[in-house]
């Protein structure tokens, strides 16, 4: 048989971030499904009651909540492009470390400081692992200028649009997502975290 017919198969590359992809296009299914009732109850943050479980599930499940179709492939399109080359340096579990540690982070931030607005959506973690990836080339002592540029680019412009813009997008949510993905691209660069 001739080598050209082999048979070729598709591979679970990159767990995590195939696994979060899924998870945010069922919660964009039953978000439709509910008519926003499940985005309401798991899968945004919002001032609630402390004594609540659902409030501490809200802190992680927001960024699998979406808004709509263009909202969800805006976000999922960018983490399909980035995520799987990181989750292949890093490993699995620091790419899952850093997609729970940007969402914790960014559902406290608006929890404490915005109770009137309703957040959701995976924008935090794209900006993570925007800054994360400028981190792939980094060496001790020097800073890689690919890191100044898109912090410059990325951060710079959410700092813009969230002082001259009025919309509905979150802009410090993007800006927190940038922080944790440079300070966590810095440590594990630093090998102070294994990979996984």
């Amino acid at each position: 048989m001739d080598q050209s017919f082999r048979k070729v198969r598709v591979s679970f590359n990159s767990p995590v971030i195939l696994g979060f992809t899924i998870l945010c296009f069922v919660s964009l299914a039953l978000n439709y499904i509910t008519h926003g009732m499940t985005n309401n109850m798991l899968f945004s943050v919002y001032r609630s009651s402390l004594l609540s479980p659902l409030t501490y599930i809200r802190f992680f499940g927001h960024i699998a909540g979406h808004a709509g179709w263009e909202h969800f492939i805006g976000n999922i399109m960018l983490i399909l492009v980035v995520g799987p080359l990181l989750e292949e340096k890093y490993g699995s579990l620091n790419i899952l470390f850093v997609i729970l540690s940007t969402a914790l982070f960014t559902g406290i931030v608006n929890y404490v400081f915005f109770p009137r607005m309703q957040l959701l959506g995976a924008s935090g973690v794209v900006f993570a692992l925007i800054l994360l990836s400028s981190f792939t080339s980094i060496t001790d002592g020097e800073i890689p200028l690919t890191f100044i540029l898109v912090a410059v680019i990325y951060v710079g412009e959410q700092v813009y649009q969230g002082i001259f813009v009025q919309d509905n997008v979150s802009n410090l949510t993007h800006i927190i997502g940038a922080f944790v993905g440079s300070v966590l691209g810095y440590v594990m660069n630093k090998n102070k975290m294994n990979r996984y």
